[in-house]
């Protein structure tokens, strides 16, 4: 089993959002085959709360208008590590202390690391 082409399109999309945000890093691994909850965990790092927390929400905002609502948000009292539940796509918003102190890209380095293709621009509109 491998991630689905929506929820690579949900990780795309909220990978974009972040680096609009000026996130840093964004890495993407397709988990399905270890997790029967969700395809795609995207990590993401901020320099600091603030950052952390325009990050989550640009994020929220750009899915929300792809028609993808967020299930479930935890950490953002605090802002050092928030995660966004799309249900096919679990995002982590990370200060970058938190990102290196927890190092979820070893935890993970046996799933399979996904294209996201370019971040930096807007994706070309899909042929009707």
């Amino acid at each position: 089993m491998t991630a689905t082409e929506h929820a690579l399109e949900i990780a795309r999309i909220a990978a974009r959002a972040a680096v609009e945000k000026k996130a840093l890093d964004p890495v993407a691994f397709d988990v399905s085959e270890r997790l029967a909850i969700t395809d795609i965990f995207l990590i993401v790092a901020a320099t600091n709360e603030r950052q952390v927390g325009a990050v989550v929400d640009g994020i929220e905002d750009a899915l929300l208008k792809a028609g993808v609502k967020t299930v479930r948000r935890e950490g953002d009292r605090e802002n050092r590590w928030v995660l966004l539940d799309f249900l096919d796509v679990v995002v982590h918003v990370q200060h970058s202390e938190a990102r290196a102190l927890y190092a979820l890209e070893r935890l993970w380095k046996d799933c399979p690391r996904l294209d996201l293709g370019p971040l930096d621009a807007e994706p070309e509109p899909a042929p009707e």
